[in-house]
């Protein structure tokens, strides 16, 4: 991490990183990057969230040779932007309603470390927020690196699956099982309601609420980029041909902290029967390029990926078991995109009603397990190439050779880049609000 420095300095920094990271988006579409920096001067943790660029600019070196990292477990499938708002539910393709990490645009090959830094620094600024003492937050941090510690040991000796099982609907407790039942109670009528229309016995999307209707030129190049997308789909998830008919198409602009000036479409399909209740709402994304990949600089990654839409499928089958059905990639323009279902039973875990230290603690435990098994998803079964070991046991291995400095690792860059992010903050708010930011 970058030696601290004076604000002016540090602004300028901050300011090249955001040239090099959204130069070319903001140029695009500055309207939508307007949103997303009013969004991140919130608070210091919306803007840590939207500066994972920065976060890898200032730990630019440590691809090799730090703490924990060798051969191995400096080269494993990582999420890239592991923060403590970045876990939710997904209905995975048997079905089960799974609280894990939800969202894996920034993922990629690299250290396991930097996910687990990240997390950390993510606690000391929730636990900020929610006026948790320093003492309070080291203990969040070493509670998160021991159930890490934990799970990752367990998988790591062949536990079974059902000794160590997914959280779901049977096996989460506190926020998490909140967030499952919500998740439950969400039914794919209600999205499609909020979305669509039945018009002359077909249902279409309705007009407003974000759709821009497609010209018949885009219209084509979008139906034309669908058919490719099919051609990337596993075998199982092409049992019905009919239910990938395409009854209408609309193009959408992302304007999320994460997803400012992406162009993006959804594309209302058949679903698995003639039903209109059935019918599925998929998108199609411009996919980005990740923080993480301009600090790796190994050949072999960089040159495994098609464009940064396939990077962003083949990482999230890496890291997710039994990822969505729907999950895909193609290209538009020559962009490679990210095409999967809008599910009607995503829920993002809720910080602001989880107060109680004792609740905290139990949900910050949860994560850590969470993350490990993310990370032992990421393993040779995974049938890639670029992973061709147990992630687990290398993982594993490398801990135990230091058990006592691991927790303190992630105590110590816990404190000092959320110390970091929060003085980061507060340039930004400046140099936002008194238009220094380029192209604003």
């Amino acid at each position: 991490m970058s030696v601290p420095q004076p604000a002016a300095a540090r602004g300028e920094q901050i300011l090249g990183v955001f040239d090099s990271a959204f130069g070319e988006l903001l140029a695009a579409d500055p309207a939508a990057f307007r949103v997303k920096f009013r969004k991140m001067a919130g608070s210091a943790f919306a803007f840590y969230r939207g500066t994972a660029c920065l976060f890898y600019f200032d730990l630019a070196g440590e691809r090799h040779g730090g703490p924990y990292l060798d051969e191995r477990t400096g080269r494993v499938w990582i999420h890239g932007d592991l923060h403590a708002e970045n876990f939710g539910t997904y209905m995975d393709a048997t079905g089960r309603l799974i609280f894990n990490v939800n969202d894996f645009d920034e993922a990629y090959v690299g250290p396991f470390t930097w996910d687990l830094k990240r997390l950390a620094a993510s606690l000391a600024l929730i636990g900020y927020t929610k006026a948790l003492s320093d003492d309070q937050i080291t203990e969040l941090v070493r509670i998160y690196a021991a159930a890490y510690r934990e799970r990752i040991h367990s998988l790591s000796t062949g536990a079974k699956h059902d000794e160590v099982p997914p959280f779901t609907l049977d096996t989460a407790e506190g926020p998490l099982l909140r967030a499952l039942r919500d998740a439950r109670s969400l039914t794919r009528f209600a999205l499609l309601d909020s979305m669509t229309e039945i018009r002359d016995f077909e249902r279409r999307f309705s007009a407003g609420g974000g759709a821009i209707e497609l010209d018949a030129a885009t219209r084509y190049k979008v139906l034309a980029a669908f058919d490719g997308y099919l051609e990337t789909l596993p075998e199982a998830s092409l049992a019905r041909p009919d239910s990938y008919r395409v009854k209408d198409v609309v193009g959408r602009r992302g304007i999320g902290i994460g997803s400012a000036g992406l162009p993006s479409y959804n594309i209302l399909l058949e679903g698995n029967s003639d039903a209109l209740e059935n019918d599925v709402v998929i998108y199609m994304k411009q996919a980005q390029t990740p923080a993480v990949s301009r600090h790796v600089t190994d050949a072999a990654v960089q040159e495994y990926f098609q464009h940064e839409g396939h990077r962003t499928v083949i990482s999230q089958r890496a890291l997710q078991a039994h990822a969505d059905p729907w999950l895909g990639w193609t290209e538009l323009d020559g962009a490679g995109q990210l095409v999967a279902e809008v599910s009607p039973y995503a829920v993002d875990l809720d910080w602001s009603d989880i107060d109680d230290p004792e609740e905290i603690a139990a949900t910050v435990a949860d994560l850590g397990r969470a993350t490990a098994t993310m990370h032992a998803a990421a393993d040779d079964s995974s049938g890639h190439s670029l992973v061709p070991f147990s992630t687990e046991r290398a993982i594993d291995a490398a801990i135990a050779a230091d058990e006592e400095g691991f927790a303190e690792l992630l105590v110590d860059f816990a404190h000092s880049y959320g110390a970091r992010a929060r003085a980061d903050h507060q340039i930004f708010v400046d140099l936002f609000r008194n238009g220094r930011i380029p192209g604003l």
